[in-house]
């Protein structure tokens, strides 16, 4: 099929979490025969800050954040089979839902991709004319990065026809051990864009645990964090390209997930960085959240903290070989049952039934 997607960025992960996300998903199902042209709007300074060139797998069209910018691609969506909203482009977002549905042929399957669905669930609550509650009656189906049966049964509460978690998962093209760098060379490590509903949940998980341990070495990467208060043994480092994830990953002792508010709340969301440093073979310590036994093994395959103090003990008792003993365990367990092209297998039968219900319908 041809499919239209309207996202935040394919090219750069610059203030853009969702970017492995897409590339990961979207690269698969072009390898299962999918058309995908992504629309990504020129915002954010990520066009400056790239992590890849425009991809062989899909065509990649970059507008300017301008309301001309905007109605010439809106103009392309008339071409595709399947067109794709995802939620947090940052940019017009109201008007691009608006003009999925109003520029979609009829014939068309028309999705609402959300990648912070337990955000957009309560800011639908708070807002009886929220864009995305007013749109549901008419998407055909909403596919969210997370979320398990809570968010399902929310969306279908609102109104939606049909919701799918799509999880994250593996890119095994861009996410694999390689040889440790002294760049990243720390005890604990974590990666992680400043946001306000994260910015606790890293000051008990991540912060507390230094402030514990000041003669081990702690390193936070990611943009927003150069002027957060910190113990001295934390150094930050900045936004961390795609590039250096898996070095990022695999030189640690441990790694570090840190579940933003919402998402710890209504669980089932495992974050990106789950899947990279899984598979990187990293051994990585989560904070808690229901479902985690959906994706990774506690004690097995990760280690898992209910708070900060249970951060450092693990700390405390992570010794080199336990440490990679779980980093392995976690690399074949992802490789084996959460890579994109598993995830890619969901997403193709889902289209393939609604769109032969819709050829049936048309007969």
């Amino acid at each position: 099929m041809k499919i239209a997607f309207y996202g935040s960025s394919l090219l750069s992960s610059y203030w853009n979490g969702a970017a492995t996300y897409y590339r990961g998903i979207l690269r698969a199902l072009a390898a299962r025969g999918h058309d995908i042209t992504f629309y990504e709007p020129d915002a954010y300074d990520r066009q400056a800050h790239r992590d890849i060139e425009p991809p062989e797998w899909a065509r990649s069209v970059v507008y300017p954040a301008t309301p001309e910018g905007l109605a010439q691609v809106l103009g392309e969506a008339g071409r595709a089979d399947v067109v794709v909203k995802a939620n947090g482009v940052g940019v017009y977002d109201r008007e691009l839902l608006e003009g999925v549905l109003r520029e979609a042929r009829a014939d068309a399957l028309t999705i609402y991709w959300d990648v912070d669905a337990a955000a957009t669930l309560e800011e639908m609550r708070a807002d009886p004319d929220h864009p995305v509650r007013r749109a549901l009656p008419n998407l055909d189906l909403v596919f969210t990065y997370g979320g398990g049966p809570p968010v399902v049964d929310a969306y279908r509460g609102f109104g939606a026809r049909e919701c799918v978690p799509i999880y994250n998962a593996l890119d095994v093209t861009t996410h694999f051990p390689v040889p440790p760098d002294p760049r990243f060379a720390c005890d604990l490590a974590f990666l992680a864009n400043r946001l306000p509903d994260r910015e606790a949940r890293v000051e008990e998980f991540f912060l507390r645990p230094a402030g514990a341990w000041p003669r081990k070495r702690f390193l936070i990467g990611g943009n927003g964090w150069a002027d957060k208060a910190m113990p001295a043994n934390v150094e930050a480092i900045g936004h961390v390209g795609t590039g250096a994830h898996n070095a990022f990953n695999c030189t640690p002792r441990a790694v570090l997930n840190v579940a933003r508010d919402s998402m710890a709340a209504i669980g089932y969301s495992p974050a990106t960085r789950v899947f990279e440093a899984a598979g990187a073979g990293a051994c990585l310590i989560t904070d808690a959240w229901e479902g985690i036994e959906m994706f990774l093994a506690p004690d097995k395959e990760v280690l898992v903290a209910r708070d900060g103090q249970d951060v450092a003990e693990h700390l405390a008792g992570l010794t080199p070989d336990r440490a990679q003993a779980i980093g392995v365990a976690a690399l074949e367990r992802v490789r084996r049952e959460h890579t994109y092209e598993l995830r890619a297998e969901v997403v193709d039968s889902v289209l393939q039934r609604l769109h032969e219900a819709r050829r049936e319908v048309a007969a």
